[in-house]
């Protein structure tokens, strides 16, 4: 049997028995577990409080992390700082302020590649090639541009850096449902491309109709995970989450 080769994870990304919170002394996450396997679409859901976004922020380094494990690959990441992870490989987009509204599109996307800015050719390209808007626009200043426009802008700033995995804070936040339909559209696009993705979002019933995996948080802890299909089609989840949750 040839060893000459460590076998692959079978993860890309694993958080595991995290428990973590702002303040010292108040953990909102309670023991959370996720896994992003390579090639998938994974969701969070949950009600408002559940500790979505601040399970997001920890697996980025945002949040302190107490007790549990982040590992990319065979890597332990736990608690390195945002630049760190982004050199490895890990993109993130926040769901507020998430780009600088008195620079350009091209600006914003050149400040996606500080860390590597010699390629800016190539990947400018790249983020144009699956975003035409990107390109007509580069010279607008972000902050004029529509709620879905700047999240386009967000999601190809973080792309800038060719992650293996993007991580997405409520993508869908306070947008039509058109435009929310259209940035689905984009996740998906950008998963076909072979970046996997780990998304929070609000509007369940369309996150688990993309999602390969999904997870339903609440009260800082995991309250079921399956297949989004599963999750669809689970009573208990529909009583429970899918009906209070926008759809």
């Amino acid at each position: 049997m040839d060893t000459s080769q460590a076998a692959e994870p079978r993860h890309l990304l694993l958080a595991d028995s995290v428990v973590a919170g702002y303040v010292k002394g108040i953990d909102i996450l309670q023991g959370c577990h996720l896994e992003v396997k390579p090639g998938e679409i994974v969701g969070i859901i949950g009600p408002n409080g559940a500790g979505k976004s601040t399970l997001l922020k920890a697996v980025f380094g945002l949040v302190p992390i107490r007790r549990g494990v982040v590992m990319f690959r065979d890597l332990d990441v736990t608690g390195r700082p945002a630049h760190e992870l982004v050199s490895l490989g890990i993109g993130y987009v926040p769901q507020r302020s998430n780009v600088f509204a008195s620079l350009t599109v091209e600006e914003n996307l050149r400040m996606g590649l500080y860390l590597d800015p010699q390629r800016w050719n190539e990947r400018f390209d790249y983020v144009t090639e699956q975003f035409t808007m990107l390109g007509e626009r580069r010279r607008q200043r972000a902050g004029s541009l529509s709620g879905g426009e700047r999240q386009v802008v967000a999601m190809a700033r973080a792309l800038m850096m060719d992650p293996e995995v993007l991580l997405l804070d409520e993508p869908s936040a306070g947008l039509s449902p058109a435009m929310q339909d259209e940035v689905f559209d984009h996740i998906t696009q950008v998963n076909e491309e072979g970046i996997s993705v780990l998304m929070v979002e609000q509007n369940a019933r369309r996150c688990l109709e993309i999602v390969t995996h999904g997870y339903v948080l609440d009260q800082g802890s995991n309250a079921y995970e399956g297949t989004g299909r599963a999750l669809l089609g689970d009573p208990k989840v529909t009583e429970m989450y899918l009906g209070t949750l926008a759809t």
